[in-house]
C-alpha cells in the first residue's frame, strides 16, 4: 500500500453536516477498498483567485490515506461524479525525513 493525500473542493453552498456526511462517505469508500484514512482535516472556506464553474469561494478538505494505486482511479472516478466536488487532486505522499543539523566547529 501507498500513501496518497487528497484535496478536495467542495460546493460553498453545503452546510457543515453536509460537509461532514460527504467526509464520511469518502472515508468509508476508503476504507471499504482495503484503505485506511491516517488523517482529515477540514480547512474551512477559502475565496478563490478566479471563479471555478461561476462559483467565487469553496470548502476545502484534506484527508491523508494508505491504498492500493489501483483505488487511486476509482475514487477520482467517484469525485468527478459526485455534484457537490468543485475541484480535487489526489497524489502520492512524500515524507521527507529531517537530517541532522551538522555540528558547528
Amino acid at each position: 500500500m501507498r500513501t496518497y493525500e487528497s484535496v478536495i473542493i467542495v460546493k460553498p453552498q453545503l452546510s457543515d453536516g453536509e460537509v461532514g456526511e460527504f467526509v464520511t462517505k469518502v472515508k468509508a469508500l476508503v476504507t471499504k477498498n482495503g484503505g485506511e484514512v491516517t488523517s482529515e482535516e477540514k480547512l474551512g472556506r477559502r475565496k478563490f483567485t478566479h471563479e471555478v464553474n461561476h462559483v467565487r469561494d469553496g470548502f476545502y478538505l484534506y484527508l491523508k490515506f494508505k491504498a492500493e494505486p489501483k483505488f487511486v482511479k476509482e475514487l477520482d472516478g467517484a469525485l468527478k461524479l459526485n455534484e457537490n466536488v468543485l475541484r480535487f487532486l489526489t497524489m502520492n505522499a512524500v515524507e521527507v525525513k529531517a537530517k541532522p543539523a551538522p555540528i558547528a566547529k
